[in-house]
């Protein structure tokens, strides 16, 4: 039997597994601070800090752009302040 699967259960399913983490996060949190193992959560942290850092420069911010192969000029500022535009005139 094959189970067929919607965007909102899928949604949902993650939804449930990110509350999941961050309780089990805030949980390990509160007993290594108990504990007073500070020196294992500055170590934590730093790891934690790297992978985000390690993410966000690993992310895929969208198509890139060269502006300077753009052919396109926007004079909105020249005609709107009575300048005559000079761009492509030679």
């Amino acid at each position: 039997m094959q189970r067929t699967s919607n965007v909102a259960s899928d949604k949902r399913r993650r939804k449930l597994m990110t509350i999941l983490w961050t309780g089990l996060l805030a949980i390990v949190t509160i007993v290594l601070i108990y504990r007073e193992m500070t020196a294992l959560l500055y170590i934590l942290a730093t790891l934690g800090v790297t992978a985000l850092l390690i993410m966000v420069a690993l992310a895929d911010l969208g198509p890139s752009h060269n502006p300077s192969s753009d052919s396109t000029v926007n004079d909105s500022a020249a005609i709107g302040s009575g300048i005559i535009s000079t761009f492509g005139s030679k």
